[in-house]
C-alpha cells in the first residue's frame, strides 16, 4: 500500500472517529488491512514525537515580550500547563479508578503548551480519578519527563499549587475572566489573577482546537487502552 494511502487512512480514522470497517469500505481494503496499517502509521507518528513536541527554550515568548499587560511581570514564563479528560474504555474491574469528575471513564492527560499554541509536553494514560498534582509529580520525576528551564516557570491553576517551576494564582480571589467582565479588579491580587488567567486560557484554547480537529479525542474509543494512550500522544 502506498505510504500516502496509509497516512490518509490513519488521519481519516482519528480526524472523524470512524471504525475500521468504514475505512475499509471507503478505501476498498479489508478491515484487517485497515487495522494493520493504522497501527503501522501510529507507531511511525509516535517516533516523530520527540522531534515535534519539544520543550521551549529560555527566551521570553513574543506574546509576553510585546505586551505591556504581561511584560516584564511574566517575562520568565514559558507556557501554561493543565489537564484534560479524554474518554477511555477500560475493563470493568478497573473502571472505578478511571471515572472522572464529569462522569464516564476517562484518562487524565497532562499537557504543556506555549503561547503560540504549540504543545511542548504531553503525558497520557493516568486514571480519570487521579489528582492533577499527582500527575505533575510523575511528569517531573520521569527521566524524559517535563523539564522546566532554570529560573523559568509554567502557569498552572490552583490544583497544582505553587512550586519551583509552577506559578499558580492567588486562592480565594476572583480568577476566571468572566468574573471580571462587569467588575474590574479592585486590588493587586485580583489584577494578578486576571492577567494570570488571561495568559493561561491559551491551554484551554489549545485543547479546544485539538479536540475539534481530531474527533477521536472526544468520542468513546473502540481499541485497547494502550492504543488509546498512543492515539492521544499521536
Amino acid at each position: 500500500m502506498p505510504v500516502i494511502e496509509q497516512v490518509l487512512m490513519f488521519l481519516h480514522t482519528i480526524g472523524h472517529n470512524v471504525r475500521f470497517r468504514v475505512i475499509a469500505a471507503r478505501f476498498h481494503r479489508s478491515i484487517e488491512t485497515a487495522y494493520r496499517y493504522f497501527k503501522i502509521v501510529l507507531k511511525a507518528v509516535l517516533q516523530l514525537y520527540r522531534h515535534v513536541v519539544r520543550l521551549p527554550d529560555n527566551s521570553t515568548p513574543s506574546e509576553i515580550r510585546n505586551s505591556r499587560r504581561f511584560y516584564p511581570y511574566f517575562k520568565d514564563c514559558v507556557g501554561a500547563i493543565d489537564g484534560t479528560h479524554v474518554r477511555a474504555s477500560v475493563p470493568i474491574e478497573i473502571q472505578g479508578r478511571f471515572r472522572g469528575r464529569k462522569g464516564g471513564t476517562t484518562q487524565n492527560v497532562l499537557a504543556a503548551i506555549s503561547f503560540d499554541l504549540r504543545f511542548t509536553y504531553m503525558l497520557a494514560g493516568w486514571e480519570g480519578s487521579a489528582h492533577d498534582s499527582r500527575i505533575l509529580n510523575d511528569a517531573l520525576s520521569r527521566p524524559r519527563g517535563l523539564k522546566i528551564p532554570e529560573g523559568k516557570y509554567y502557569l498552572g491553576d490552583a490544583g497544582y499549587g505553587n512550586r519551583p517551576g509552577i506559578l499558580s494564582p492567588y486562592q480565594s480571589v476572583r480568577y476566571h475572566l468572566k468574573e471580571f467582565s462587569d467588575h474590574p479588579p479592585e486590588n493587586a491580587k485580583e489584577l494578578f489573577n486576571l492577567r494570570h488567567s488571561s495568559l493561561r486560557t491559551t491551554i484551554e484554547r489549545g485543547f479546544g482546537v485539538i479536540k475539534k480537529r481530531f474527533r477521536v479525542l472526544d468520542a468513546k474509543p473502540f481499541w485497547s487502552f494502550n492504543t488509546q494512550v498512543d492515539v492521544v500522544l499521536a
